[in-house]
C-alpha cells in the first residue's frame, strides 16, 4: 500500500486501455483527493460516468500493478479531473453541440467549434455577418451553459455616444475624490471578481460592439491585451471605496463582441482585427429551409449551467498555447503571406503565432478535422478580416487568393468567380471551402460596387 500525501489537486490515472483482471475486467480512472480514492467502474474515460470510492490498499494495487501517466500526456479528452474535492469534468465540444440542439438552436457543429476554439486561442473573439443569424444568441447561450451562475458573465449594449472608457471601468468622482464611480454597466466588478477567482472563467459580452469607434472605448483593453500590463484607474491611495487604483484584465476572462454592418456602425481598424478572431455569421438555402420548417421556441433557461461541470477544463484548455507545427500549414501561409503583402494587409509575427495556436486548439476539440480544414479555418478567421479597399486595389489580388484555394483543375475566374451557382460546398477540387466562398462573395463585390471588406451588412 501507498501512503498518499494531502494534496488538494491530486491526479493520477490508468491508461484507459489497460484493463486489471483482479476488478473483473473494467476499464478504472483513479482520481485522488487529499485521502480519499474514486474509481471508474462502468464507462471509458471519454464518457465519463460514476465514481465509486475505493480502499486506499486498493489504489496500492492499482498504482503498483499499472505506472501512473504524466498528466501532460493524456490528452485532455481522456482526462478526468477531481478538483479541490468536486468533479470537474472534461469539457467535450460535442455535449454543447447536443445541448444546444436539445434547446431549439440551429447552429452548424462547425460554425461552434470554430467559436470555442477561437475563444480558447485567445480571449477575445468578434462575431459578424447577417443581422439575426444568431452571433448574440451563441455567445449568450454558451455562457449560460458554461457558468455556474449570472455573476459570471455581463451582456452589455454598446452605445453609439461611448467615446471614452468610463461605460466600461468607470471614473473617479471629481466632486468627492475618495470616491470612484462604478459603471451600472457592472463591467468593472465582474472582472473584479475575475481577478479574485482565478480558476473560474467569466465572461464579457459587447453586442453591437462597433456602434461606436471601439477604438476610443476598448483602447486600454486592447492594449493590455498584448502588454500584460495594469489598467490605471485612479492616483493610489486616493480613493477609499474597494475599488483598485490598477486594474489587471486577467487571462480567465474572456471579451465577445457582435457586430453588424449598415450606416449606423462603425468599421474595425487593423488594430482591433489583428487582436482577435472573426467569425463570420451566414445563413443557407438549406438552413433557412430546414429553420422554416422545424419553427421552435429556444427554451434558453434549460442551458443554465448545463456545462458548469466543464467550466475548470474549458479554462485549461485556454492555457495550452502550443503550436500546430506543420510544413504543409507553413507553406500556405507563406502563399497567403506573400500576396496580401501586395495589398498591405500581410500578417505579422502575432497573427502568425496565434494562427498556429488555433489550428492546435481546432485539433484538440476534433482530431477528425483535416490539415485543409483548419487551414481554412485560420485563413478566414485571421487572414481574410484585414483585406478591405478598391476594385483597382482588390480585384487581381482576390483573384491570386481564389487560385490558392483550389486545385489546378479548375480556373478561379471563369469556374468560380464567373458562375453564380457554384458548388462550393461539395466541389472535388475546392481546397479551402470557406475562403473560397468569402473571396467569391469580395470579388464580386468589388466588381458591382468599385469597393469590398470583409464585413458585409
Amino acid at each position: 500500500m501507498i501512503r498518499l500525501k494531502k494534496y488538494t489537486q491530486f491526479e493520477s490515472v490508468i491508461p484507459r486501455e489497460s484493463i486489471l483482471n483482479d476488478i473483473n475486467k473494467k476499464q478504472l480512472a483513479i482520481i485522488a483527493s487529499k485521502s480519499e480514492v474514486f474509481y471508474n467502474s462502468n464507462l471509458t474515460l471519454r464518457q465519463g460516468g460514476y465514481l465509486t470510492p475505493c480502499s486506499l490498499e486498493l489504489f496500492g494495487l492499482l498504482n503498483n500493478t499499472y505506472k501512473s501517466i504524466n498528466k501532460k500526456d493524456i490528452p485532455y479528452s481522456e482526462k478526468i479531473i477531481f478538483q479541490n474535492g468536486s468533479l470537474s469534468d472534461i469539457f467535450r465540444i460535442n455535449i454543447l453541440i447536443t445541448s444546444l440542439k436539445e434547446v431549439g438552436f440551429i447552429f452548424s457543429p462547425m460554425l461552434v467549434k470554430r467559436y470555442i476554439a477561437s475563444l480558447l486561442t485567445k480571449p477575445f473573439v468578434i462575431l459578424t455577418g447577417l443581422s439575426g443569424s444568431g452571433k448574440t444568441k451563441l455567445a449568450q447561450a454558451f455562457v449560460q451553459w458554461i457558468c455556474q451562475d449570472e455573476d459570471h458573465y455581463r451582456i452589455v449594449p454598446v452605445g453609439a455616444d461611448w467615446t471614452n472608457r468610463e461605460p466600461l471601468l468607470g471614473y473617479p468622482n471629481a466632486l468627492k475624490p475618495e470616491e470612484y464611480v462604478k459603471p451600472d454597466s457592472g463591467v468593472l466588478d465582474l472582472i473584479i471578481q475575475a481577478n479574485q477567482h482565478p480558476d473560474l472563467p467569466y465572461f464579457l459580452i459587447l453586442d453591437e460592439m462597433n456602434l461606436s469607434h471601439v477604438e476610443r472605448y476598448f483602447a486600454d483593453f486592447l492594449s493590455v491585451m498584448e502588454s500584460k500590463e495594469e489598467i490605471p484607474l485612479y492616483a493610489e491611495g486616493t480613493v477609499q471605496n474597494g475599488v483598485p487604483a490598477k486594474l489587471k484584465v486577467p487571462s480567465n476572462l474572456f471579451i465577445i463582441g457582435t457586430v453588424n454592418i449598415d450606416e449606423t456602425t462603425n468599421m474595425f481598424s487593423p488594430k482591433v482585427l489583428d487582436r482577435a478572431n472573426t467569425i463570420e455569421f451566414r445563413v443557407t438555402q438549406d438552413e433557412m429551409k430546414n429553420f422554416l420548417g422545424n419553427i421552435k421556441s429556444i427554451n434558453m433557461d434549460a442551458l443554465t449551467g448545463k456545462g458548469a461541470g466543464m467550466a475548470k477544463s474549458f479554462l485549461d484548455m485556454s492555457a495550452n498555447n502550443d503550436f500546430a507545427i506543420d510544413e504543409e500549414i507553413n507553406a500556405a501561409l507563406i502563399r497567403f503571406f506573400a500576396e496580401l503583402k501586395k495589398t498591405g494587409a500581410e500578417f505579422g509575427y502575432r497573427s502568425a503565432t496565434e494562427i498556429l495556436r488555433l489550428i492546435n486548439q481546432l485539433t484538440v476539440l476534433d482530431n477528425t478535422l483535416t490539415t485543409n480544414q483548419k487551414i481554412d479555418i485560420a485563413i478566414m478567421q485571421k487572414l481574410l478580416p484585414k483585406l478591405h479597399g478598391s476594385r483597382r486595389k482588390l480585384v487581381s489580388v482576390l483573384e491570386t487568393l481564389g487560385s490558392f484555394c483550389v486545385n489546378n483543375k479548375i480556373k478561379v475566374i471563369t469556374d468560380v468567380f464567373g458562375k453564380d451557382d457554384f458548388d462550393f460546398e461539395n466541389h472535388p477540387d475546392v481546397v479551402y471551402r470557406l475562403s473560397l466562398e468569402k473571396i467569391a462573395r469580395m470579388h464580386k463585390g468589388a466588381i458591382d460596387n468599385g469597393f469590398a471588406s470583409f464585413a458585409e451588412a
